[in-house]
C-alpha cells in the first residue's frame, strides 16, 4: 500500500529507526512539514526497500472530523500530502502492482482533470450562455470511473 493509515500502521522498530531522521525532518517548500506524515513514512519505507501490507482484519479507533469545516481541512491536508509525496514515489511506480499504479495516477490526475473540466464548463457558460453538457458528461464519467476503480 502507498499509505499506511496512522491509527492502523505498525512498523518494525529497526526499520523505523533507520528512517527516523528523514521522517522527523520532512520539509515542504523549504519549511518543516507536519501534514501527511502517515503517507510520507510509508513512502520512505518503500523507498528504503521495505514492504508494506494491507491487513483487512485490522481494527483501530481514531478521531474523525465532526464538522464540515474540519472535514474539508482534513481533505485539503490529505490532498497536499498526496501531491507532495507522489513526487517522492515516482521511482516506485514501475515496480508496483498495476492497480496501485493506476490508483496513484488517478489520485493525482483526477483532481486536475476535474478542475480543468469545471473551468472549461464555466467558460462556456460565461462566453456562450449555453449549458456545458460536455463538461457535465465529463464530470459524471470521471466520477463513475473513480467509483468503479475504488469498488474494484
Amino acid at each position: 500500500v502507498m499509505c499506511c493509515c496512522g491509527p492502523c500502521a505498525m512498523y518494525r522498530r529497526s526499520a523505523l529507526l533507520l528512517l527516523l531522521d528523514k521522517y522527523e525532518t520532512q520539509l515542504f517548500r523549504g519549511r518543516p512539514s507536519d501534514f501527511g506524515e502517515d503517507r510520507h513514512l510509508t513512502i520512505l519505507m518503500l523507498n528504503a526497500g521495505f514492504r508494506t501490507e494491507y491487513v483487512p482484519e485490522a481494527i483501530a479507533a481514531t478521531v474523525v472530523p465532526d464538522t464540515m469545516r474540519a472535514y474539508l481541512r482534513q481533505q485539503l491536508r490529505w490532498a497536499r500530502s498526496t501531491f507532495r509525496d507522489t513526487l517522492l514515489a515516482l521511482r516506485l511506480l514501475p515496480g508496483l502492482d498495476r492497480y496501485l499504479t493506476l490508483d496513484v495516477i488517478g489520485q493525482n490526475l483526477g483532481p486536475l482533470l476535474l478542475a480543468l473540466s469545471v473551468l472549461t464548463g464555466l467558460a462556456q457558460l460565461a462566453l456562450t450562455a449555453t449549458v456545458p453538457w460536455s463538461t457535465i458528461l465529463m464530470i459524471a464519467s470521471m466520477t463513475m470511473v473513480r467509483c468503479g476503480v475504488a469498488a474494484f
